[in-house]
């Protein structure tokens, strides 16, 4: 195993998340390979090293945000990472979820957890496809009152996605790319 985080988490990334075969994608999509970052991100060496590698990308982007989150279930461990993570720095950050429909009972949100209407956010995704989930999840945000500074991703399947949220106006950061981690998987 490397000792470079960055590296680290490729291989993480490799071993636990990616397969080769054939797949349909949640965008319908069919491909040869597959990433289930939840494998990576659920898991507690994935935790740790995707909290502070996260936190050291929003800064290298120099986005200081007051939240980060996205559409459940994909982007709620990436977002407690970064939150937890943030809680030793002097400008701790918030994690919140993005429901895919807002409830019908209760308050009826879709942006749930300790989001405050005016937050500088970070969408948070797992995997970028097509990038219509960073998308969603965005919208919901600013209907919400959020200003978006951007969207960060786990992973960046290098399909398109980064391309269709950058012609939406937000900015794109990856910890880990298709090519990083296709190289690394066995078989």
């Amino acid at each position: 195993m490397p000792t470079n985080d960055r590296a680290r988490l490729h291989h993480l990334l490799a071993e636990r998340s990616a397969r080769r075969g054939q797949f349909t994608l949640a965008s319908g999509r069919t491909s040869n390979f597959y990433v289930d970052a939840r494998l990576t991100a659920m898991s507690p060496d994935g935790l740790a090293l995707i909290g502070p590698l996260a936190l050291a990308e929003l800064a290298a982007a120099r986005w200081d945000p007051d939240s980060v989150g996205g559409l459940t279930l994909g982007a709620d461990p990436i977002s407690y990472a970064i939150a937890y993570a943030s809680a030793a720095t002097t400008a701790p950050v918030r994690a919140f979820t993005v429901r895919k429909e807002a409830k019908t009972h209760g308050t009826g949100k879709l942006v749930e957890g300790p989001f405050r209407e005016g937050d500088r956010v970070v969408v948070i995704e797992d995997v970028i496809t097509t990038g219509g989930s960073a998308l969603k999840a965005a919208t919901a945000v600013a209907a919400a009152g959020g200003r978006i500074l951007g969207v960060l991703a786990l992973v960046d399947r290098e399909e398109g996605g980064r391309e269709a949220i950058e012609a939406a106006g937000y900015s794109v950061r990856a910890l880990s790319r298709a090519s990083d981690i296709l190289p690394l998987i066995g078989g």
